[in-house]
């Protein structure tokens, strides 16, 4: 086992813990897993921890009763962080990335692209002058063989689309988790078997950190909804659709007073102001229900020119300096994992349990750019030892479910009586009415 743990405690006291609660993180190590240059092996353990922590702590205090003990497996956070290429439904395998998203040499260095959703591959090829077709890779690599890295950035950027320049350097420090608390108190929670269990949480979130998230909130017994536009279709919910409902509503038409109305937690993964114009902005929520918490990611973080751009996982590698710091001397290099997506997820659901414990009536926002800047400046390599050998294939089961045979990696979070998965398999998306289920 190992002793205390620098990067947990530091996550846990800026999550407005109590520094000596951190020491009681037990973590089980294994060696080799999430192998990488920078320390990514500590930051997914580390936040798989003080997820874990919060949960325990929240029960302990709605049931009145010492906090249960709290040990975290290496193997099952490394298979947890790469819980996207592990799921399997029917043998078949889902597209982590589409031919589009991916690094492009360029005149003066490198260019990451993102192109998974149609409309982003559409204003890719747009800007770029190219038409689609088999062979639309090596024309686009033709094209941005000759052109500037910043003048691909900004032009994609400019047409709605999500390109980003490879920064050779790490750029400067971004909070990892910013906390604002109301002074108001939200909806007394009483003793339960699940830490959020009774916990109506309203998921506005996307792609995977914010699903991460929240998913995590499900696992734990919060009855989670998540709204999605009918005009911006998820291809599936395979792996992110655990401990959730899936509903639809197109906020132009009709807004989420009547679910705003019951909701204890809020979670957003749009870029800052996205919201604000139909009442949902942190400021709008708060003024009305101040026992509210809401936490709000995006890519960017929250201030700086780049703070209103859409992102994801490897446009944040790519623009913060990981990817420079990863290369392999010929060509950009990535991290073993979307460790910043999985580790978001899992300080946001964090600090979503934390709030709760305190009561309620918080404002936390945290971001990839801040988890990336955590990376970077802040976390070491911890020396320790531990049992040789990783395979992923433990931490994996399979179930029958809406999509087929779903093969999915089971949750990491963990303290003495955790749920050793979720409830029930994921669901369809859009499949369920926009309503709390009925106490």
């Amino acid at each position: 086992m190992i002793g205390v743990d620098a990067a947990t405690e530091h996550a846990w006291t800026l999550l407005g813990g109590d520094a000596e609660a951190a020491a009681a993180v037990g973590y089980e190590h294994v060696d080799g897993v999430l192998p990488a240059r920078l320390p990514v092996r500590e930051l997914a353990r580390a936040t798989v921890g003080v997820c874990s922590l919060a949960a325990a702590e929240l029960l302990a205090r709605r049931d009145g009763r010492p906090r249960p003990a709290v040990r975290v497996h290496e193997g099952a956070v490394a298979a947890a962080f790469v819980s996207e290429r592990l799921v399997r439904i029917d043998g078949r395998e889902p597209t982590v990335f589409a031919p589009l998203s991916r690094f492009w040499r360029v005149a003066d260095g490198w260019v990451r692209t993102h192109a998974n959703y149609p409309h982003h591959r559409e204003r890719l090829l747009r800007v770029l002058g190219v038409g689609d077709g088999p062979d639309v890779v090596s024309r686009v690599e033709d094209v941005l063989a000759g052109l500037p890295a910043v003048a691909v950035q900004e032009d994609v950027y400019a047409a709605g689309g999500l390109a980003v320049a490879v920064t050779e350097r790490p750029v400067e420090r971004s909070p990892l988790v910013e906390v604002r608390d109301t002074g108001a108190r939200g909806r007394r929670l009483g003793a339960a078997g699940l830490p959020a269990e009774g916990v109506r949480v309203l998921d506005l979130t996307r792609v995977i950190a914010g699903p991460v998230a929240t998913r995590t909130l499900g696992l734990l017994g919060a009855d989670v909804l998540r709204v999605d536009s009918p005009g911006l279709p998820e291809d599936d919910l395979w792996d992110t659709g655990f401990g959730k409902r899936s509903a639809l509503r197109d906020l132009r038409v009709q807004g989420l007073d009547d679910l705003l109305e019951r909701a204890d937690v809020v979670v957003t993964g749009y870029r800052p102001g996205a919201l604000d114009r139909f009442g949902l902005g942190a400021d709008a929520l708060l003024q009305r229900r101040p026992g509210l918490v809401v936490a709000q990611l995006n890519a960017w973080g929250w201030s700086g020119p780049w703070a209103g751009r859409r992102g994801f996982d490897s446009l944040v590698q790519a623009g913060s300096g990981i990817a420079a710091v990863e290369s392999d001397g010929e060509r950009p290099g990535v991290l073993p994992a979307q460790a910043l997506d999985h580790g978001t997820g899992y300080l946001v659901a964090a600090a979503v349990l934390r709030a709760l414990a305190d009561g309620g009536g918080r404002h936390v926002r945290l971001s990839l750019a801040g988890t990336a800047s955590w990376l970077l400046h802040d976390l070491r390599p911890a020396e320790v030892g531990g049992r040789a050998g990783h395979d992923a294939g433990d931490w994996v089961e399979t179930i029958d479910s809406p999509y087929g045979e779903l093969r999915h990696v089971r949750p990491p979070v963990h303290y003495e009586g955790a749920p050793r998965t979720w409830a029930g398999p994921p669901t369809r998306w859009g499949d369920a009415r926009a309503e709390w289920n009925r106490e």
